[in-house]
């Protein structure tokens, strides 16, 4: 029988979202995790090695760099190999990218009227 995160991929799999909203989502999954949030913080100040980034977070270098591929999946961060080093770097020209497809994809949204929303 199978699991059921194997029926939600395969359901998941059959009802995928256009590239655009799978997009939009990859971005705010990587911005849902507060220490993806404070590696961020920290590359917005300078880039930085893995090494320092391991520092900054206190975490082990395996999940560091884990949490790194997310954030170059999502395109906000990008990578170069110096040696024995790894830089990463953030992409700010993203944070404007990912803000325009939102506008594009939900339209302008202006303040919310409180008379209107449920209670």
């Amino acid at each position: 029988m199978p699991t059921p995160a194997r029926i939600r991929s395969t359901l998941a799999s059959i009802a995928a979202p256009p590239d655009d909203l799978r997009d939009v989502a990859v971005y705010h999954k990587a911005l849902a995790d507060p220490t993806r949030l404070r590696i961020l913080r920290r590359l917005g100040h300078s880039p930085g090695t893995v090494t320092e980034l391991i520092g900054h977070v206190d975490l082990s270098q395996p999940l560091v760099s884990w949490h790194l591929r997310r954030l170059k999946a999502a395109g906000l961060i990008e990578m170069e190999r110096s040696g024995r080093e790894v830089i990463c770097s953030l992409r700010r020209d993203a944070l404007d990218l990912y803000r325009e497809r939102e506008r594009a994809l939900l339209g302008p949204l202006g303040p919310v009227d409180p008379s209107t929303s449920a209670a």
